[in-house]
């Protein structure tokens, strides 16, 4: 059922309003406590090769498991569009454990929505959720994907011979700006004088300013570039069109381009969904902050392309190695912003699990960009 008929169902009678304005009205009997369904909510498609996708693939893996079912709306906007989704996905479907997936859904969207239905649980991607002041039925899942960005480094290191790395981002918000950082101390590491040269185009999904982005880094000299937007698509695509190399991010945009893909940082989600899901069957509290990464299995990298060489297949094979052991550090001072400030003091560390890092607002030195 398309998202326009699921809401025209919702609201074709008066039954349907008043279930919009009494939760739980048209909410179908309670479930046997060996079934849940799982809904899930996405702001693009569900096949973007990246955000969504990711997301998406999580979600299938747990449709196996038995006595879950799973419902699904792409292409949701972050307005008063996904309350109603979240609505029609309890009060039809009987949801008992939502997904709103995208970062601008969860406050005030989720957020109210949690407060009208206190026996559904909402788990949101992102780390939003506040003990101290948001409800106990919502929270927050994360990975700690900066990791694979400084794997996409050193290989991305290894290949370029301009010494010129470009980033493609969104917005300079700390998740993103630790993700550039990432990539440039994992590129760092092979050769210090290395740069990259970041472009922000401004939102999450932008395909045209993804393309200009693309083919002014390539017309500068830069000859390997990856990227921190919705759907890698565009980027990789135009990376392989003007022939320079690419890195993925999210998921694995590996058939986009055959020859110039390297690898990528991607998602794991089924690990999350697959442990929030099963508790949910078992009857068990969910819980309200999860994170992870590479180790947890919450984050994983594309396979090699054919362009990437030895040294950089060994280097990036023992780093990721010393990762999936725990405890790595991408992050140790002393440390430069790029605008010659430290930012991390000599002696001073921040793993990944460092809450400072929540509140990045810097480029390292070898970044050239500003982020205002």
């Amino acid at each position: 059922m398309s998202l326009f008929d699921r809401r025209r169902l919702l609201l074709s009678s008066t039954a349907g309003l008043a279930a919009v304005a009494t939760p739980g009205l048209l909410r179908p009997r309670r479930a046997l406590a060996s079934e849940v369904v799982v809904g899930f909510i996405y702001v693009g498609p569900k096949d973007d090769y990246g955000y969504n996708q990711a997301h998406a693939e999580g979600a299938a893996a747990i449709k196996s498991i038995p006595g879950v079912t799973i419902i699904e709306e792409e292409n949701v906007p972050e307005t008063v569009d996904v309350q109603k989704t979240m609505e029609s996905m309890i009060n039809l479907d009987g949801a008992s454990l939502i997904f709103p997936t995208s970062f601008g859904y969860y406050d005030p969207h989720m957020l109210k929505m949690c407060e009208k239905y206190p026996d559904v649980q909402f788990r949101h991607c992102g780390g939003m959720w506040d003990e101290s002041k948001h409800p106990k039925n919502a929270g927050s899942y994360f990975g700690y994907i900066g990791m694979g960005q400084y794997l996409n480094g050193i290989v991305a290191a290894h290949t370029s011979k301009s010494k010129k790395l470009g980033f493609i981002a969104a917005k300079p918000i700390p998740q993103v700006l630790i993700n550039i950082n990432s990539f440039t101390q994992g590129a760092r590491t092979v050769d210090p004088t290395i740069t990259t040269q970041v472009i922000f185009t401004g939102d999450w999904s932008l395909p045209v300013k993804e393309a200009e982005a693309t083919n002014s880094l390539a017309d500068q000299g830069v000859d390997v570039i990856t990227c921190h937007v919705d759907s890698p698509k565009v980027v990789i695509e135009t990376a392989e069109r003007r022939g320079i190399y690419s890195c993925g991010y999210h998921a694995d945009q590996s058939a986009l381009a055959p020859k110039g893909y390297l690898t990528g940082a991607e998602w794991n989600w089924a690990t999350v969904y697959k442990m929030l899901a099963e508790k949910a069957l078992a009857g068990e509290p969910l819980p309200n902050f999860v994170r992870g990464g590479l180790a947890e299995g919450f984050v994983k990298t594309s396979p090699y392309g054919p362009a990437v060489g030895d040294a950089a297949r060994k280097q990036a094979d023992a780093v990721k190695e010393e990762m999936l052991k725990g405890g790595f550090v991408v992050f140790k001072g002393p440390l430069n912003d790029n605008q010659g400030n430290q930012v991390v003091a000599a002696g001073q560390s921040f793993g990944e699990t460092a809450t400072e890092l929540e509140s990045t607002d810097y480029l390292i030195e070898g970044v050239l960009g500003a982020t205002s």
